[in-house]
């Protein structure tokens, strides 16, 4: 079975082509537009849309073209459904409802997050049921993944997500966008020690997670001394260190509170997951391989290229979702929200991202 995805949710451009036998990706493209919005400091919505519609034809010929694959050989079409940047999510649907009809292929809208969710079984077989953080730029919850569409939610963000807070960090600091890797690079020569940042929700019981606090301190800390400009590089180098070890560690305690629920409830999982484009970041991934082994788990982190958005996660999750019978009609109206767990309370908090 061989399944062309489409990937427009935010600011990259992609499409893949996957396959349910080894080697599984066959073709793996994405465009950046980085270029197009690090001027503005951020991701435009409009400004994404238009790329997408300008490059998304092309580069789809081009995965075909690199799997070695015609229209024929295809078994499905499948697309970023939401949650996202409306506009582009559009754009995506769209061109995947055309082809479906074109081609009489089965249509398949995936949840952006289930796409980030399957990845660990796309590269490492991980068997359901198993506990999932899920982190990136808009989204920051922990999830029991307990098979294709379903989804329990054990904690999300009161107000900004760990990526965002990444992202407003780096800006802070006058490091430019995107800050995740910023942050990283400039904290590799810091010390994480020098500043007393505080660890959001630290002590308290359950999985929720709150970033903005963290982001205010940081902004508190640059402030004092005088803004961006004023801080020496040395200065840099500790406060992106300290955020970095903050955004850890919170992450960290609220996981280990997630893995206590998940072994009660569903004591034959075996694994913890990071996915996500915050689950790039090394620092991170150490901590989480430290506090699986703690607990007997194992410990699946996809390859960076994986985690941050990319179309083969979303040809995977149709392809899972065609096996188990899941395919949508064409009447499927993007979605700017989509929440993997409907039936999850609302977090105490503004700002959440589900």
């Amino acid at each position: 079975m061989q399944i062309l995805g489409i990937e427009t949710s935010c600011d990259e451009t992609a499409a893949a082509v996957v396959a349910d036998q080894s080697p599984r990706i066959h073709a793996s493209l994405v465009l950046s537009q980085l270029a197009e919005h690090q001027r503005f400091g951020g991701i435009v919505p409009e400004v994404a849309a238009r790329a997408h519609l300008a490059h998304l034809d092309r580069l789809v010929s081009r995965a075909l073209a690199e799997a070695g694959a015609g229209w024929a050989d295809l078994d499905g079409v499948a697309a970023t459904g939401g949650p996202g940047l409306i506009g582009g999510v559009m754009v995506g649907v769209m061109l995947a409802k055309a082809v479906a009809l074109a081609r009489g292929l089965p249509f398949l809208a995936v949840n952006h997050l289930e796409g980030h969710a399957l990845t660990a079984r796309l590269t490492d077989d991980v068997p359901f049921p198993f506990l999932l953080l899920l982190v990136s730029g808009g989204h920051c919850q922990l999830l029991i993944v307990e098979g294709v569409g379903r989804y329990r939610r054990l904690g999300t963000t009161v107000d900004d997500a760990a990526g965002e807070c990444f992202d407003k960090g780096a800006k802070l600091l006058g490091l430019g966008f995107p800050g995740g890797p910023a942050i990283e690079t400039a904290a590799a020569a810091g010390d994480p020690r020098r500043y007393p940042l505080p660890r959001p929700l630290k002590g308290r019981p359950g999985c929720d997670f709150s970033f903005s606090g963290l982001k205010t301190a940081v902004r508190e800390i640059v402030a004092a001394r005088g803004g961006p400009t004023a801080l020496a590089a040395g200065d840099v180098a500790d406060l992106a260190a300290s955020l970095q070890a903050a955004i850890r560690d919170s992450l960290v305690e609220r996981t280990r509170h997630a893995i206590r629920s998940f072994r009660g409830s569903h004591p034959a999982g075996a694994h913890l997951v990071v996915a996500g484009g915050v689950a790039a970041n090394r620092a991170l991934r150490a901590a989480l391989s430290e506090l699986a082994a703690q607990h007997g788990l194992g410990f699946v982190a996809p390859p960076p290229a994986l985690c941050t958005d990319n179309a083969a996660m979303i040809a995977w999750a149709g392809l899972e979702r065609l096996k188990a019978g899941l395919a949508d009609g064409l009447e499927f109206a993007p979605r700017p929200r989509w929440p993997l767990d409907p039936k999850a309370p609302k977090a105490v908090g503004a700002g959440v991202k589900a």
